[in-house]
Formats: structure tokens, C-alpha cells, sequence
């Protein structure tokens, strides 16, 4: 008897341990925590507080999401944030795996921001929420500008408005029915062809 407790016991131990493939995949991606708030509602026997997270989870790949949990605890509030934005990643095409294809420009509600493709050796010039969210999709070279609203949620949820619009020459060509060469050989300079594409794209 106790020989086979021992073999049940073992077992549990291995079925828990889950999927290394699993384990794997969320290795992979990074998390930034931007934003954590305290708030309160009231009710019948006071106020209530809780705490409310705005996390940017990413493979700075060229996948990158964002989601907002609220809890009691904070730690509680991170994880529900963490598994939204896990569920609402985006791609993002990127040139030479280190910058975008065009400018663009994102607004939700207040909130306005700028981003443009740099030349190699750039970085990332950006500040706050637009920080987090292009160093999480992987860009190395981009100068990005916030105009409007400093509220976090919307400067963020404005920046994947403005990478939501980013369009690859392969895409451009395919919608036009166009080769790609046809479509990038518009524009004798090579670092602003693909934005003269986009911009063809949108018009």
C-alpha cells in the first residue's frame, strides 16, 4: 500500500508541473507594468479600495499587447492585467526587424501621439506609456511624440492606433495588385519610399 501511494503521489507531482512547450512560450514574452491606480467606491459601510494595473506585454518580435485588471491586491491586479493583454496582442510589421515602415499618427479620445521611423543608430525616443509599448514590440529606432492627453490609458491605447495603421510594402502590393518593387521604386530615396507607399496605401 504505501509503495503505491508513493506512485500516486509521484504522478500528481508530474501532472502538475504543465507543458514545457508551455513554459517556453511565456518566457519569451516581456512585461511592463505602466500604470498602477488606487480607487475607491463607496458603499454602504464606507469606501471600498481597490487597485486598478495597465500592463504592456510583449516578444519585441513584433507582437505586442496591452490589457487593464482591477482587484484588491495589487499583485492580483497585475496578473489579470498580464492575461488581457496576453489575449489582445497585435503584429506589427517592422522594417529590417528594428524600426517601422512609416510615420503615423494614433488619437483616442485626448489623447494624440506622433511615431516615425528613424535611421539605425537612433534608439527609441520616446517617454512614459509610448516607451513601454515600442520597447516591448521590439523597435530599436523610432522617435515618437506625444501631443495630447499625459492619461496614460489613452496615450497608450493611441500609440496601437498608430501601429495598427503601419502597413509593409508586401501588404501595399498585395492589396494594389502590384509587385513589390513597382511599389517601393516610386521614390528615388530609399529611407522614405515605403512611406510614400503607405501614404498611397491610405489615400
Amino acid at each position: 500500500m504505501a509503495r503505491g501511494n508513493e506512485r500516486g503521489g509521484g504522478d500528481r507531482r508530474d501532472r502538475n508541473r504543465g507543458n514545457p512547450a508551455d513554459d517556453r512560450a511565456d518566457s519569451d514574452i516581456v512585461e511592463k507594468l505602466v500604470h498602477i491606480n488606487r480607487v475607491a467606491a463607496t458603499v454602504k459601510g464606507g469606501r471600498r479600495f481597490s487597485f486598478a494595473a495597465l500592463m504592456i506585454v510583449g516578444d519585441q518580435k513584433g507582437r505586442v499587447g496591452f490589457g487593464h485588471g482591477k482587484a484588491r491586491e495589487v499583485p492580483e491586479a497585475i496578473r489579470k492585467a498580464t492575461e488581457e493583454a496576453k489575449k489582445s496582442m497585435i503584429r506589427v510589421p517592422l522594417r529590417e526587424s528594428r524600426t517601422l515602415h512609416h510615420d503615423g499618427n494614433g488619437r483616442w479620445g485626448a489623447g494624440k501621439v506622433m511615431v516615425r521611423a528613424a535611421p539605425p543608430g537612433t534608439g527609441v525616443i520616446a517617454g512614459g506609456p509610448m516607451r513601454a509599448v515600442l520597447e516591448t514590440l521590439g523597435v530599436q529606432d523610432v522617435v515618437g511624440k506625444s501631443v495630447g492627453s499625459s492619461n496614460p490609458y489613452n496615450m497608450v491605447r493611441a500609440t496601437f492606433e498608430a501601429l495598427k495603421a503601419q502597413a509593409s510594402p508586401r501588404q501595399v502590393a498585395a492589396k494594389r495588385g502590384k509587385k513589390v518593387s513597382d511599389v517601393i521604386g516610386r521614390r528615388s530615396d530609399g529611407a522614405s519610399a515605403e512611406s510614400t507607399v503607405a501614404a498611397d496605401a491610405e489615400g
